[in-house]
């Protein structure tokens, strides 16, 4: 058994080409009906208004008066009634007496038989017109008086076959029937031109189709949780989904549609990355609460039509990582005090097997109190646990690249002191960034060093970290907090981002964040200072001693 198969339905533009086509045919037909039909109208008017005329000329002639005071006037008036009739393009001019006996008649066997039609009117004096079947078949005549004296002496016909005047308006017909044929060509060519042009941007898909393809594309821009962003040609936002709003923390799409990106207040970085006209491939960009991850694609079909963007907040992962850079620094500093331990062990062994066991002993103290002096060192002015972790991992992390790092006197932040506004995530962010940044700074200067002070006021907790590196241009003081500004090269991993996490958290916690010039000692540097506001303070807790600068 044959299986029957189903086709596919009309195209949308097969199917308004078919309509269109339809409907010029229906409005050509209209048009043209109508015309017919006032055509005949007019040519019915016309040869009434001619037939009018040429029977009240031929009563109103002195000679046809005169001729029908002679004994015998078909004599007379039959060659005048043929010659008018020829003249005026009527089919026949009949003269008939008062009763309706015909003096004159094309057909001359139709002279002195009764006139067929209404005769009435016009021996009462009017003249009138009528449709009426005769000798000739049916026309449209008039009948008027002869009046001679005020007496009616005879009467006057005039007709025109109704054949003829159908003749007319066939030939009128014809004429408008090749203008409408034409119309409806040349109709149907526009329609076929622009139906072709619609099916290349519909790509053939039938009404359906693009019902569907359009329901599944709103609930697909508001099911993805990514944000999407479709600029046009002009970089104003064509559309853009939920994710998209939320990610960048603008207003509902009837407030974002038509604006121009550079319009709606985002970072100068990212609107730069959405303003390129060349891809951008898993850009990182920091914005006041979010870390995005930016792909932008052009929309081209011979001409650039627009730009797709798409966004992904990482501000979670890009935390972990930095945790993890953090945890990986300690994990480092653990391996070559591992390292160094081995050494030193090696050197107590050996000390040992040549008898000096005094001096052995002397030797594994003296390391023992120097790694327990570094330890009670950071935990007396820090004793804030993820603190004074992340500072001792530091040192040890600066010292393996020849960089002094130390806690400054004036430092005081107790166990317990911080709210749980503050979390121990923001903090690694903020105070490791920083003391990352410091060390790149200082590495390589006579006296590298980078000091840090951590304390608490009656409503802020304050971290500062000095550097012994070149400093800060002030010019370039807000820039070196943008994503990608660095005055170092770039690393496998790039530079520039760890500022604008700093910056980003500051932001957050409505805090403040500061960079000057050191003039410690004159050994230059930058003084990089964050106040983070401890609004939920726990109750107990006094304001630490210090304040005063490293």
């Amino acid at each position: 058994m044959r299986v029957p198969v189903l086709s596919r339905p009309r195209s949308l533009a097969g199917q308004l080409l078919a309509m269109q086509a339809v409907l010029i045919a229906v409005v050509v037909a209209g048009y043209a009906l109508f015309t017919y039909v006032s055509d005949r109208r007019q040519a019915e008017d016309a040869a009434v208004r001619q037939v009018t005329a040429v029977a009240r000329s031929i009563a109103d002639a002195p000679s046809v008066r005169a001729a029908i005071r002679t004994p015998d006037p078909t004599a007379a008036l039959e060659p005048y009634a043929l010659r008018v009739g020829r003249d005026t393009g009527v089919d026949f001019v009949t003269i008939m007496n008062p009763d309706g006996i015909r003096w004159t008649h094309p057909d001359r066997e139709q002279i002195g038989k009764r006139f067929l039609g209404r005769i009435g009117p016009a021996r009462q004096g009017r003249t009138f017109t009528e449709t009426y079947t005769g000798t000739l078949g049916p026309s449209v005549r008039a009948v008027t008086p002869v009046r001679d004296g005020g007496r009616v002496v005879g009467l006057v016909s005039a007709g025109i076959k109704v054949e003829a005047i159908s003749a007319r308006v066939q030939d009128q017909v014809a004429a408008l029937l090749v203008v409408a044929g034409g119309a409806l060509v040349l109709g149907a060519v526009g329609t076929y031109v622009v139906n072709a042009r619609l099916r290349r941007h519909t790509h053939g898909m039938n009404a359906t189709e693009l019902s569907r393809m359009y329901d599944y594309h709103q609930a697909a821009l508001h099911a993805v949780r990514e944000g999407l962003l479709m600029l046009d040609g002009q970089y104003r936002v064509a559309l853009i989904n939920d994710g998209g709003r939320e990610l960048l923390g603008v207003g509902g799409q009837r407030d974002v549609v038509g604006r121009s990106v550079a319009d709606l207040g985002l970072p100068a970085p990212l609107t730069g990355a959405l303003l390129a006209s060349e891809p951008r491939v898993d850009e990182v960009h920091p914005t006041a609460s979010r870390i995005l991850v930016v792909n932008t694609s052009p929309v081209s079909g011979g001409e650039r039509r627009g730009t797709v963007v798409t966004l992904r907040d990482v501000t979670e992962l890009q935390s972990v990582m930095g945790e993890l850079d953090s945890e990986r620094g300690f994990t480092q500093a653990l391996r070559s005090q591992a390292h160094e331990a081995a050494n030193r062990l090696h050197t107590v062994v050996s000390l040992i097997e040549l008898g000096r066991a005094d001096e052995a002993v002397g030797f594994a103290t003296a390391e023992l109190e120097l790694a327990q002096a570094l330890t009670d060192q950071v935990v007396a002015a820090v004793s804030e646990p993820v603190l004074a972790a992340l500072l001792l991992g530091k040192t040890a992390q600066a010292n393996e690249r020849g960089v002094e790092l130390v806690v400054s006197s004036d430092s005081r932040l107790d166990d317990g002191v911080l709210p749980d506004s503050v979390s121990a995530r923001d903090l690694v962010t903020v105070l490791g960034n920083l003391i990352d940044n410091a060390v790149d700074a200082a590495q390589g200067s006579a006296g590298a060093r980078v000091t840090v002070t951590a304390y608490t006021t009656a409503d802020a907790l304050v971290l500062r970290v000095t550097d012994t590196g070149p400093g800060v241009d002030p010019a370039h003081a807000d820039l070196v907090f943008q994503r990608g500004y660095s005055t170092k090269p770039a690393g496998p991993g790039g530079r520039g981002l760890g500022l604008a996490l700093v910056r980003q958290a500051v932001t957050r916690h409505e805090g403040s964040l500061t960079v000057a010039e050191s003039g410690a000692d004159g050994e230059g540097g930058a003084v990089f200072e964050v106040r983070l506001p401890l609004r939920t303070a726990r109750a107990g807790s006094s304001p630490a001693a210090g304040g005063g600068t490293a």
